[in-house]
């Protein structure tokens, strides 16, 4: 059955759709990623309203839980991380649509099992064969599992089904064409939602349409006065118990990759007259198309890559990334990643964009900076005046909010001093990513989800990247944790005349 197409971002803003009666098939349902996201995004939902009028939720894990048990781990989970109390008088009635099935992904015997207890409460529940299966397990799982869907034929429905994978989608290139091309057996592309919770971040969404509800952001948006883009997503925490994974994957594939792309492309795309997910998907593509190449052997002119050591986090003594348990004894591996890129088509051309990202820096951030060009820049009277470029800025993370940094002469020194001018959001009262994007995909609205291309084109770019990094053909350097990051990474925007901000 052909997928429904989902309501343009604008329609959405008017409303939502009510989506289709469903089964949620969740593999990895007692991990960490069910129990402070999903189940409390779901919960959250319930409240407002947006989950579809009969829902069943099957998880799934290798330990033996009865349903009540399974159940009241589900409660547990609203308890310690719903982002709303939980309200007595609705929650049993929520909870009553979670079952649970032990499931050995490797036996394909243990499939039939699965298969029985999704159509025997689409029966009693009355539900279209309308399937929703979300991953929520290590990447080496993805391939088993989406097989086995497959072989046991719980995927081909007579009604819709859907995939929700977890990054990360692939380690370089190769890996992520050949998980690509091991999905597309089993399901079509626009079946497939990849998912990066950046995209479900709502000033993240609203970028795509904050232009087209403030037309004086439109005129601001004039790229013959941006003097360049800064995007940073700062961290003040370290690797915790993460080293299996990230002393492999590194700043680069955890965040920049992904993450960090993929705000590049919403902050740069052109808004399409159709804002349908399809034309959105189109836009993002050309702008990762238009991301000029880095080659392995030139990487060190515009790529950074950092290690902390030991320093002070909010005045805590913390240790340096070596001393993390877990970490390879002399790891070169990166927790710090800048870079400075070029977008060339002509909205963008000769505007650099500069990224970055890492672990125990001064501040907890996610933000986009859009700085103006100045005519006082040389000029040393209107310096001692104290006259600065003109920021818009985007905050995303902790706090949601856009600034616009203007001049104001203070009175009492005759000089003009950078004031802002904030419009914040309530940050209590917005959804949280999983939220947007778990009703996005009940709804079959691909807009916030990064489509295979977009995905391939990221790797692409950062291929070379990757193996100079393996080569040790770029510097590794050091930087105290609670700094602002690596000395290198300024110097990347001294030799253009800028500044992080």
């Amino acid at each position: 059955m052909q997928e429904t197409p989902g309501k343009s971002s604008i329609e959405k803003a008017v409303g939502h759709n009510q989506a289709d009666n469903l089964t949620l098939v969740l593999f990895g349902a007692t991990g960490d990623l069910a129990q402070r996201k999903l189940f409390p995004a779901l919960y959250n939902l319930y409240l407002d309203g947006r989950l579809p009028k009969t829902l069943s939720v099957i998880g799934l894990g290798r330990t033996n839980y009865s349903n009540a048990v399974f159940q009241m781990n589900v409660r547990t989970s609203l308890d310690e991380f719903s982002r709303r109390p939980v309200q007595s008088g609705n929650v049993e009635e929520f909870i009553a649509k979670f079952r649970y099935c032990v499931l050995d992904v490797f036996n394909e015997e243990s499939y039939q099992g699965l298969k029985e207890l999704i159509e025997s409460r689409e029966q009693e529940l009355g539900i279209e064969q309308n399937r929703l299966f979300y991953l929520s397990v290590s990447p080496e799982l993805v391939e088993v599992i989406t097989s086995n869907l497959q072989t046991s034929q719980i995927c081909q429905t007579t009604g819709w089904k859907r995939l929700i994978v977890e990054k990360p989608f692939g380690t370089d290139l190769k890996t992520a064409q050949e998980l690509n091309a091991r999905l597309s057996k089993a399901f079509a592309e626009e079946e497939i939602y990849r998912i990066d919770h950046y995209l479900g971040k709502p000033m993240v969404q609203n970028l795509e349409t904050i232009k087209y509800a403030n037309p004086i952001l439109e005129l601001l948006w004039d790229h013959e006065q941006i003097a360049n883009v800064q995007i940073t997503a700062s961290e003040t925490v370290g690797i915790e118990k993460r080293a299996g994974y990230y002393d492999q994957a590194g700043a680069i594939r955890d965040m920049a990759q992904n993450h960090l792309l993929q705000l590049v492309m919403m902050t740069a795309l052109d808004l399409p007259e159709n804002l349908t997910a399809q034309a959105v998907e189109m836009e993002k593509r050309e702008v990762v198309e238009a991301v000029r190449p880095i080659s392995k052997d030139l990487a060190f002119k515009d790529i950074v890559r950092g290690q902390y050591t030991a320093g002070k986090i909010l005045g805590k003594p913390v240790i340096g990334y070596q001393e993390e348990p877990g970490v390879v004894e002399n790891s070169k591996n990166d927790t710090f990643f800048a870079a400075r890129l070029h977008i060339e088509n002509p909205s963008w051309k000769d505007i650099p964009f500069y990224i970055r990202t890492g672990k125990r820096l001064e501040q907890k951030s996610t933000r986009i900076v859009i700085e103006f060009k100045n005519k006082w820049k040389n000029n040393a009277v209107m310096q001692q005046e104290g006259i600065s470029p003109n920021l818009l800025i985007f905050e995303i993370n902790p706090n949601e909010s856009v600034s616009l940094l203007v001049n104001l002469k203070n009175p009492s020194t005759e000089h003009y001093e950078p004031t802002s001018i904030n419009f914040s959001v309530n940050s209590e009262i917005q959804p949280e990513s999983y939220e947007l994007l778990l009703s996005d995909a009940m709804e079959g609205d691909k807009t916030f989800f990064a489509h295979w291309k977009e995905v391939e084109l990221s790797w692409q770019w950062i291929q070379p990247i990757l193996e100079a990094f393996e080569e040790d053909a770029l510097p590794l350097h050091l930087y105290p944790a609670g700094s602002r990051g690596p000395e290198a990474a300024d110097q990347l925007l001294e030799e253009d005349g800028f500044s992080w901000w």
